[in-house]
């Protein structure tokens, strides 16, 4: 009996050790082989730059895929750099990475938040080639109020309204009217809102969802809830979407997770659900996080991501 209890301890000592060296090695790897560029300008809007922070493997030798994530805090808070750590298994894998700011709701109420991160894709997507990033693999990803903005970007088709504050390239600025199409590989949607309108009144509204619209008029209010909602925008042809959402939350409800899975089902569009039970607004524990990890890992890599 001691002798299995001394090789047991000894075994979880190694598998310690073997853990610490694996964290060492990611951080001495994934570090000094990623080049930072900060804030950089991608839009001009309501009299302020709005910036995006890059993060790029170094030295890239060919095109790379993109992750581009929306930060969340109910359009009325938050800020790109406080989820950078969240990007950090991405960059082990071999994206680049972008973290994008937005105006919030006491810069410019709805939509200019969706307009924003229509533009930030718009800008990342023109300087593809320069920056050796693969146009074909971008993939959105955000929570909450970022994971319905990640949803917006992705779904919203070409053309859409929301894309012509956007700037375009020289060469086409001056001659045409054109607006550049951007294609989204995939959504990681993390507890994002979808049906806008439901948090504006009745029963689960919140009062963050009813400051990003201000003191517009309520039949223009439900005009754009309608708009800005991914559920109005599920259609054949969205990227695949893999959602993650705990079912007891309290601030974004988990019927938005099961409506938009539902329709999407509806549409033929690959999609996936993962549900937390008992999981509320994030905060899902260890367990369940590299749960979540693993899923996302797997349902990217069936679209070839």
């Amino acid at each position: 009996m001691k002798k299995t209890f001394l090789a047991l301890g000894l075994a979880l000592l190694n598998f310690g050790a073997q853990a610490q060296q694996s964290a060492s090695d990611f951080a001495w790897s994934v570090g000094p082989e990623t080049e930072v560029r900060a804030n950089l300008v991608y839009s001009l809007a309501s009299g302020q730059e709005l910036k995006l922070d890059l993060y790029l493997p170094w030295p890239r030798s060919k095109a790379v895929p993109l992750l581009v994530h929306f930060h969340g805090g109910g359009w009325i808070a938050g800020a790109k750099e406080g989820s950078t750590l969240h990007l950090l298994p991405y960059l082990a894998q071999g994206y680049a990475v972008a973290s994008v700011q937005y105006r919030l709701a006491k810069v410019a109420p709805a939509p200019a938040a969706v307009e924003d991160v229509r533009c930030a894709l718009r800008y990342l997507a023109i300087r593809a080639n320069d920056l050796k990033l693969d146009p074909q693999r971008i993939v959105v990803t955000g929570g909450s109020a970022g994971g319905h903005l990640a949803l917006m970007a992705g779904m919203l088709p070409a053309g859409n309204r929301f894309d012509r504050g956007c700037a375009t390239p020289e060469q086409d600025r001056w001659v045409n009217g054109k607006e550049p199409a951007v294609k989204v590989a995939a959504i990681v949607n993390w507890f994002g809102i979808t049906d806008v309108g439901d948090l504006l009144q009745g029963a689960n509204a919140k009062h963050y969802a009813i400051e990003w619209f201000g003191a517009m008029p309520d039949e223009q209010r439900a005009r754009l809830a309608r708009e800005v909602s991914p559920l109005s925008l599920v259609a054949r042809d969205n990227p695949p979407i893999i959602t993650i959402h705990g079912d007891n939350d309290g601030l974004v409800p988990y019927s938005h997770a099961q409506r938009l899975h539902e329709a999407l089902n509806k549409a033929g569009v690959s999609n996936q659900l993962l549900t937390m039970p008992g999981g509320g607004h994030g905060g899902f524990g260890r367990e369940a996080q590299l749960k979540a990890a693993a899923a996302i890992q797997a349902f990217l890599q069936k679209q070839g991501l």
